[in-house]
């Protein structure tokens, strides 16, 4: 968890730099940016270092806690996951990455709460798992229709809205 909220915090900060508002610029315009006198070359060379250090914290700390790293420990469902957790989040966001993780993780879980409390006993279960899974990936599909920007513009306008809130009409 310290290794989590430190990555975190530098990320957020790298956004308030030179380096981070280039690359803002390039993923927003990378033609427009190159005309303003940003590197293409150097800072997209930086990012990839920058996402492959971040990639290897991450692997060392998957090494750590399950004490092995095979092949079969990353199946294609899972980078499925990672990539809808970013979506769902919002796209060019460490809070839209965080929300998006736990959306991803907390839906399917109280999905199956749901499935359990069901009077029926293992029947049940066993007949409305395919259907469980059916209602996760509406829900995804529904969530990307109706809120592109994902759950940080969510956040954002909920709280506008209560911070705006005792003086509203």
């Amino acid at each position: 968890m310290p290794i989590t909220v430190l990555m975190l915090l530098g990320a957020a900060n790298l956004f308030r730099t030179r380096v981070g508002r280039a690359f803002i610029a390039i993923r927003d315009r990378d033609i427009s940016a190159e005309v303003l006198g940003i590197a293409l070359l150097r800072y997209k060379l930086l990012s990839f270092g920058l996402s492959s250090f971040y990639a290897g914290v991450a692997g060392g700390l998957w090494a750590y806690f399950f004490r092995v790293v095979t092949p079969e420990s990353f199946p294609l469902l899972m980078s499925i996951f990672f990539l809808a957790a970013i979506i769902v989040g919002g796209m060019g966001t460490i809070l839209g990455a965080v929300l998006g993780a736990v959306f991803m993780t907390m839906v399917p879980e109280l999905l199956k709460l749901a499935v359990d409390l069901l009077p029926g006993g293992t029947e049940l279960t066993v007949f409305l798992s395919p259907v469980r899974t059916i209602i996760f990936g509406a829900l995804i599909i529904g969530f990307l229709v109706f809120e592109p920007q994902g759950l940080a513009e969510v956040w954002r306008r909920v709280r506008r809205f209560f911070h705006l809130w005792p003086f509203r009409n």
